[in-house]
């Protein structure tokens, strides 16, 4: 078992090391080079996580679906204006899991887009390449 289980008792005056933003992620660039990025310059994930359909980590792509999930939120609350000025209110009892549905991934999907523009201006200022995993 390793040292930092959790059911194994630790030598006396063992501490763990922690994360800090000074380490560095070690991964290889469009360029196909091996480079090291801190955490805030890694941005969002960018491997394929094993399944079929590649996601979607630059930022163009993510702002569009940050745009379309907005433009869904909208269509959202146009309905939810319609209903208040039909007086059917019964339809939200009937759909009320829509509204946290909608805004999880709205909101994941501009936090999303915020940390990987905000990556891109860091690994422009120190001039490094694109992470492409």
């Amino acid at each position: 078992m390793a040292r930092r289980s959790k059911d194994i008792p630790q030598d006396p005056g063992y501490v763990p090391s922690q994360r800090t933003d000074e380490q560095l992620i070690y991964r290889r660039a469009e360029n196909g080079e091996m480079v090291g990025y801190t955490p805030a310059e890694y941005g969002v994930r960018k491997d394929d996580g094993g399944g079929l359909v590649k996601p979607v980590n630059s930022s163009g792509g993510l702002l569009f679906l940050a745009i379309l999930l907005t433009a869904c939120l909208g269509g959202l609350i146009y309905g939810v204006v319609q209903t208040a000025i039909t007086n059917q209110w019964h339809i939200l009892g009937e759909v009320w899991w829509v509204f946290p549905a909608t805004l999880f991934p709205f909101s994941v999907a501009w936090a999303s887009y915020l940390r990987e523009r905000k990556a891109e201006k860091l690994r422009k200022a120190r001039n490094l390449p694109r992470p492409v995993d």
